[in-house]
């Protein structure tokens, strides 16, 4: 008998659910929050976008305003700028989200505050990682476009963050690197190269000749090839090989044009060359038979017969 009131108790609060379920004002508030999350994601959206033109716009005009840097400086820059305004601006828009669907942000901004704190002394690494790219932007030990090596890794420098450095090798492979990793670089575009070119003569052929050939060549390069800056300089005979001497060349480039300017040089001498009846030199071997030992009057092995085994 006592369960008539219950049952009339649930079948009320199934009603009330449903009546609030179907009703106009649930719909009202869903519909309502739901536009005012689709709005904030699409300012987000709209301020990202206007932002990075102005860092654009800001950057193109570097020229004609009172700060001036370098052009490999303004990229790693601009890329930095960009990036932060994108992570401020979802932050943002995460909290007022979150605003929107009646979340307290207080007491989690608190107990984010508290949780940071105990996981920031783990998070060791992602601290140095932070520390250390802060330190690359700022001494611009390296930047965007940059060729570099760093550790172990060689390539083109396509993007700096405090947390990590992306380096893209010349085969094509991108590789992220923590920035805490990065304890010593070789920047390659800093300076101009050097390229260093070792040209193997036979001993059959003229020295003077050939060293005059080459001088004759060297003089003409920077004419053809702007990545070489200056005339070539022939050092001299640098090695005597067994079938062969090295001449060396040496030359200034343009920055990471190094190895390329070497193979401008290379190839130019190398024709050069051939058309002047001097070849490069092949290995060789030189064989000699047991005959034409004894009758030399040497024994093979080099053991003379008229005196002892141990002479």
């Amino acid at each position: 008998m006592n369960s008539m009131p219950i049952l009339a108790t649930v079948n009320e609060e199934v009603s009330k659910t449903w009546d609030w379920i179907t009703g106009p004002e649930l719909w009202l508030t869903l519909g309502k929050g739901t536009l005012q999350i689709v709005v904030i994601l699409l300012l987000a959206s709209i301020v990202i976008k206007v932002g990075k033109k102005l860092v654009e716009h800001m950057f193109a005009n570097r020229t004609r305003g009172p700060l001036r840097i370098s052009e490999r400086r303004e990229s790693t820059i601009k890329k930095l700028i960009q990036n932060m305004l994108t992570y401020v601006v979802y932050f943002t828009a995460f909290t007022m989200v979150l605003s929107t669907l009646t979340i307290k942000i207080g007491p989690l901004l608190a107990g984010a505050g508290v949780a940071g704190l105990a996981i920031g002394f783990g998070a060791q690494s992602l601290v140095k990682d932070v520390i250390s790219g802060f330190f690359i932007i700022f001494e611009d030990q390296f930047s965007v476009g940059d060729y570099v090596t760093a550790s172990g890794v060689e390539g083109t420098v396509e993007e700096i963050g405090l947390r990590t450095t992306k380096i893209q090798s010349w085969t094509g492979e991108l590789n992220v690197v923590p920035n805490g990793n990065i304890t010593q670089v070789t920047n390659y575009s800093i300076y101009n190269g050097r390229a260093v070119v070792d040209v193997n003569i036979p001993y059959e052929s003229n020295m003077a000749k050939a060293e005059k050939v080459i001088d004759e060549v060297v003089k003409e390069l920077p004419n053809k090839y702007e990545e070489i800056l200056t005339v070539p300089e022939v050092i001299g005979v640098q090695t005597l090989e067994v079938s062969h001497y090295v001449v060396r060349v040496i030359a200034d480039t343009l920055p990471v044009y190094q190895w390329a300017g070497a193979r401008m040089i290379r190839k130019e001498i190398q024709e050069r060359l051939y058309n002047e009846g001097i070849e490069i030199p092949s290995p060789r071997l030189v064989m000699y038979s047991r005959d034409d030992q004894k009758k030399s009057g040497v024994e093979p092995h080099g053991i003379d017969p008229t005196r002892g085994r141990d002479a």
